[in-house]
């Protein structure tokens, strides 16, 4: 049961011609320039930095906005009242929906692997791949917790909205296009909390360095998460 509906959310996902252009296309697009383009500054090896950053924004991209347009238009259609009263229990529900973002982020990470290593991306150490992966299930669940918070509560058209608006913000001022240090001191100490910051920057020490990422890092995506989480389920309804 729990392989059927994650494979069916996968594949919904996967479908979706505006899905795949904010998680396939777009994170591809901004790997190029950041690795061949010297418009924002990215730390050398440039396409170490930039394959950091964009995996980043692929997490961002599929866990948390995709999930909540996805989460708030299931509501709005009644798809998820349907479901609940199927066989499906509840838990598996969440979890299904937790899977096929896996599947979603795994898919991204491989495509744009494929593409850094074209563009000249030397592979990290084991030991740095093995914290990548970490830090890319942290930040899955972390923003797969903040997307069921914003789709679960609110309504589809508002969700749409506020998904994209978010999803802008922490791409151009959230740590991930320009990294935290190219900030104004003020707006750094403050990105450095959010959890995009976060991801990016361990991700760097991750790929780049081979090393592993600073504690608070690891703490800023798990106080995010468990947050988003206790507060999701409070809120969120199935219409």
């Amino acid at each position: 049961m729990l392989w059927a509906q994650a494979r069916t959310e996968a594949v919904l996902t996967l479908r979706n011609g505006e899905q795949v252009l904010l998680t396939v296309l777009i994170p591809l697009a901004l790997l190029v320039a950041l690795a061949k383009m010297s418009v924002l500054p990215v730390p050398e090896p440039r396409v170490g930095s930039a394959v950091a950053r964009v995996l980043a924004l692929a997490v961002i991209s599929s866990a948390f906005t995709g999930q909540a347009i996805a989460l708030g238009f299931d509501r709005r259609y009644g798809v998820l009242k349907r479901l609940a009263a199927t066989a499906l229990p509840r838990w598996l529900l969440v979890a299904g929906r937790v899977a096929a973002a896996f599947a979603v982020v795994a898919v991204q990470v491989v495509l744009l692997a494929g593409a850094a290593l074209l563009l000249g991306w030397d592979l990290p150490t084991p030991a740095g791949a093995l914290w990548a992966v970490l830090l890319l299930v942290l930040g899955t669940l972390a923003f797969g917790a903040l997307g069921v918070l914003l789709g679960g509560a609110l309504r589809a058209e508002v969700v749409l909205a506020l998904a994209n608006i978010v999803w802008v913000v922490l791409l151009l001022v959230g740590g991930v296009a320009l990294g935290v240090a190219d900030l104004p001191g003020w707006l750094s100490s403050v990105v450095g909390l959010l959890p995009s910051a976060a991801l990016a920057e361990g991700l760097h020490a991750a790929v780049v360095d081979g090393s592993a990422p600073a504690l608070r890092h690891v703490l800023v995506l798990l106080g995010w998460g468990v947050a988003a989480a206790a507060l999701a389920t409070r809120t969120t309804r199935l219409d």
